[in-house]
């Protein structure tokens, strides 16, 4: 009974470190404690991301269906030119986190100002992109005209205020690679504690702020995270982190900017062929009506809630992998990912098991139309059989990239995604009439394919000699 106590006393004693940021070599030591100290601020940071999009798309769904629709079409699209940011953020925590593990905190400084440059010029395409042709943008993904009439100010607000939403993103994943996991979670507080707040008053109006709708969503979020944008460059510039970023640092790097360019192709690319595939989806499933799209929009949204904690552990085990290959610890990089993996299949199996048993009840707090809800249940139930896949999926595609080979996945997406998912949703969906179910089916056989073939390259070891 004691020693209970006393493992829950340490528990908490851990608990408190990991949230508070206190300084870790992550490097030697406990495996198992490192995984979890990095894992805890990074699974509640990513808990503070899935409780934005539920929030959001609680509120919206009191809109209309159209809303929620545009949504989904929207974060298609929004992700699909995101790949550049995402590809960028992976060569920021690889090469961050491997200077780290060589103890060379100035390189991983200057690594931080060239990212948040790169991040800045794509933003501003983006912007211009978004404010100009925000009806076209939803007309391509198949929005129907009274649609499209409703909510292009969301999509113009949202894609023209992106530069909170990149940059928030890009920081967020230096500090990872420098391990300082409890400031991207502290961040993504600030973030969605203003969204939530914020997100009622925009939609539906408040004192003189009048009711903007579904537009009112992207104004609170754009609010929010530029906000918490300020709060990390603070961190940045006032050394509150092991990344301390000084006036001598801003400047153009070639040798630095061309390495992080020739790291980050690799997850361009893989988020590029991953994105371009849920574009191509969501195309797909926008050929059944606004009920059917809405409900699957609602279903990815809840599914985040517990992919977010997933997506936590498996980037802890993307800065293990880089901390300990620049420390000259492979066998340590290695064994922190079967460990973290298997912490991740884990919690994933569970929440499997709920989705399965409560799914109509889950949709039906966010709509109580009947369409909506059998179609978000359906969509909820079939993703969720190969969660334990997803979890174990994650981690071991993240420590490819933690490692800094990025071209692995991009691989192993091409083969699942354009091999395999889009042409089977097709077929399933639309050639052999089994409607949305071909489109949830095909998601689910990819991932798991995804899976299998990540673990048997793994294995392999080629990721340890990538040098970055």
């Amino acid at each position: 009974m004691q020693s209970n106590k006393i493992s829950i006393k340490q528990f908490l004693r851990y608990l408190r470190i990991a949230v508070s940021g206190k300084e870790q070599d992550f490097t030697s030591g406990s495996i198992r404690k490192a995984v979890f100290m990095l894992s805890i601020p990074m699974i509640l940071e990513m808990l503070m991301e899935s409780i934005f999009a539920i929030v959001d798309i609680f509120y919206v769904s009191q809109v209309s269906v159209n809303a929620v629709a545009t949504i989904g079409l929207t974060e298609s699209v929004i992700t699909l030119v995101y790949a550049v940011a995402i590809g960028l953020s992976m060569a920021a925590t690889a090469i961050v986190s491997r200077r780290i593990g060589e103890k060379d905190r100035e390189g991983a400084s200057q690594v931080a100002v060239q990212v948040i440059g790169l991040g800045i010029f794509v933003a501003a395409i983006i912007s211009v992109i978004g404010i100009c042709y925000p009806k076209e943008i939803l007309g391509l993904m198949g929005g129907e005209v009274d649609l499209i009439e409703e909510g292009y100010g969301y999509t113009q607000v949202l894609l023209g205020g992106n530069v909170t939403i990149i940059l928030l993103f890009l920081i967020n994943a230096i500090f990872r690679g420098a391990g300082d996991a409890s400031i991207a979670m502290w961040a993504l507080v600030l973030s969605n504690g203003l969204n939530i707040i914020l997100d009622p008053m925009f939609i539906f109006g408040f004192g003189p702020i009048p009711a903007y709708g579904v537009e009112g969503a992207a104004i609170a979020t754009t609010i929010g995270r530029g906000t918490a944008v300020v709060f990390q460059l603070l961190v940045l510039f006032y050394g509150w982190s092991k990344i301390k970023v000084r006036f001598k640092d801003l400047v153009l790097r070639v040798a630095v900017m061309f390495n992080l360019i020739k790291v980050s192709l690799g997850g361009i690319g893989q988020f590029l062929i991953g994105t371009s595939s849920w574009v191509f989806l969501m195309r797909i499933m926008s050929e059944f009506g606004s009920e059917v799209l809405a409900g699957y929009t609602i279903a990815i949204r809840v599914m985040m809630f517990t992919l977010m904690p997933a997506w936590g552990m498996s980037n802890a085990a993307a800065t293990l992998v880089g901390q300990n290959l620049g420390a000259l610890k492979p066998q340590r990089a290695e064994d922190s990912v079967w460990k973290t993996g298997k912490f991740s299949a884990i919690f994933m199996g569970l929440v499997s098991v709920v989705y399965l048993i409560f799914a109509p009840e889950i949709i039906s707090w966010f709509t109580q139309e009947i369409e909506v809800i059998k179609n978000g249940a359906l969509c909820l139930r079939i993703i969720a059989a190969g969660y334990v896949f997803y979890g174990y999926g994650m981690v071991i595609i993240n420590a490819f990239n933690g490692a800094g080979d990025t071209k692995t996945p991009t691989w192993i997406n091409f083969i699942c995604f354009w091999m395999l998912q889009l042409p089977f949703a097709y077929l399933m969906a639309l050639t052999f009439d089994f409607g949305p179910v071909g489109v949830f089916l095909a998601i689910t056989l990819a991932e798991v394919l995804i899976t299998v073939i990540g673990i048997l390259w793994f294995k392999k070891g080629y990721w340890k000699m990538v040098n970055v």
